[in-house]
């Protein structure tokens, strides 16, 4: 089935057609990738400090000190991005992880972002609800035809 079929619209460019259905397939894992590989350096930040980040220790007092969160879930939310952003650009137990990847995302806009306000730049939950929104699409959706999931069979 063409993407054409499925929108019942006409391109104001036909000739843009064969190309737009060629490619339609790569949308979806473009995206789970690109939102996987996106997670992985915050983590990298939480846990070992690496891309100007404060490490596991100073992740764990602020969450503690500023989040009144146990400091042992900056683990948990370290591991999260790092591990689970590069199972759900691979496309490993997808629905799992990006449902992990939405609870942290849905914590992070409540308890960090909220009170800053809507946009990113000024540290709102732009950002955190926006990628919250697309783990819980891959959460409902899995990983797709191209991953690993797929590949083995097998959703968690």
């Amino acid at each position: 089935m063409s993407v054409t079929t499925l929108s019942h619209a006409r391109p104001i460019v036909p000739a843009f057609t064969s190309i737009t259905d060629a490619l339609a397939p790569f949308a979806e894992p473009l995206v789970r990738v690109a939102a996987g590989l996106l997670l992985v350096p915050h983590g990298a930040q939480k846990l070992f400090g690496w891309f100007g980040g404060y490490g596991i220790d100073a992740t764990g007092q602020f969450f503690a000190a500023k989040l009144g969160l146990p400091a042992s879930l900056a683990v948990v939310a370290g591991a999260i991005e790092f591990f689970g952003g590069f199972l759900l650009a691979a496309g490993i137990a997808t629905r799992a992880v990006a449902g992990l990847v939405a609870g942290l995302m849905a914590v992070a806009v409540v308890q960090v972002h909220l009170p800053a306000g809507f946009f990113w730049t000024s540290g709102g939950y732009e950002y955190p609800l926006l990628w919250g929104i697309v783990a819980l699409s891959f959460a409902i959706r899995g990983g797709g035809r191209y991953s690993v999931d797929a590949l083995i069979g097998r959703e968690v």
